[in-house]
């Protein structure tokens, strides 16, 4: 997939775009992201993005102390102010450095470096354009060190972008298997397209998983999707479970030991009702092996 330079009118490949913070998480996040890159043959851009709740680019203090008092502590707290602005833009450019020798260490060639000061969510929809693919930790730089706490702009990212989300935990290890969570749907079928038009998945067996009664109608959906991915040289395995979405597909990961769950926002299925609803806390928080959000 590639984008058109409007200056010299070339088309110029698309990102995997890998957001690195000071988590935990930021070294799965460099080397899920350098195994991506190498997957689908795209160039990998690293973002450092400085939270304007936490880092503001300028603060406003004159209304905080009363007209014409306090003088020079107003301007010690706005020097306070402005050099701790200049360390977190250090330590972000400390991030992306010790971030490049990682994916460079991976076999990733040339990885753009990227920081904004803006929200994450905004960041990742300004650049989408650009984006093929957004890697993101699980558990944020704010996420309580006991963990089971996803990323606080997680949420917020997820519904955000229309890019795939590729959210992974703080330990890397090499995807050898996904499964989808498959509801027969319009854009179920558009997520088996964009499946079999990506090398990501290909040479490892996928796990087509739906959420229902075990019917003709959808043994007839299944057998569909399963031909469009067999076409292209994929494994593909069928079934279908009834239950609760979150329980029935962490047992069926953790039955077949699947490395990945890929997961779309699909019409009016319970697994959309799902995906915009409270579960999506609990599904994350749960979460032990990456997961991949198709929009």
């Amino acid at each position: 997939m590639t984008v058109e330079n409007r200056e010299t009118g070339a088309q110029k490949p698309l990102n995997v775009v890998a957001c690195i913070d000071g988590s935990k998480a930021a070294l799965a996040v460099c080397d899920y992201s350098a195994w991506a890159s190498r997957r689908m043959g795209d160039p990998l851009m690293l973002l450092h993005v400085l939270d304007d709740e936490k880092y503001p680019a300028r603060t406003d203090m004159s209304g905080n102390i009363g007209l014409g008092s306090r003088e020079q502590l107003l301007e010690d707290l706005v020097q306070l102010d402005q050099e701790r602005s200049k360390l977190a833009l250090k330590h972000g450019h400390l991030l992306l450095d010790e971030a490049e020798k990682r994916v460079r260490a991976a076999g990733v060639d040339n990885p753009g470096k990227r920081q904004r000061h803006d929200e994450l969510a905004s960041s990742l929809v300004e650049i989408e354009p650009e984006s093929r693919l957004f890697v993101l930790g699980l558990h944020g730089e704010s996420s309580p060190a006991t963990g089971g706490h996803v990323g606080s702009q997680l949420e917020t990212v997820i519904r955000s972008v229309h890019r795939p989300v590729f959210l992974v935990p703080d330990e890397y290890s090499e995807p050898r298997s996904a499964m989808l969570a498959f509801d027969g749907s319009s854009t179920a079928f558009r997520s088996i397209e964009l499946l079999a038009g990506t090398p990501v998945f290909k040479g490892m067996p996928v796990h087509l998983v739906m959420i229902g009664s075990d019917k003709e109608e959808h043994r007839a959906q299944l057998n569909k999707a399963e031909k469009a991915l067999a076409a292209q040289g994929m494994e593909v395995h069928l079934a279908i479970r009834e239950g609760d979405v979150e329980q029935t597909l962490h047992a069926y990961q953790e039955e077949h030991d699947i490395d990945v769950l890929i997961m779309g926002a699909y019409g009016h299925s319970r697994i959309r009702r799902f995906l915009v609803g409270s579960t999506t806390t609990r599904m994350l928080e749960t979460a032990r092996k990456p997961l991949v959000i198709l929009r």
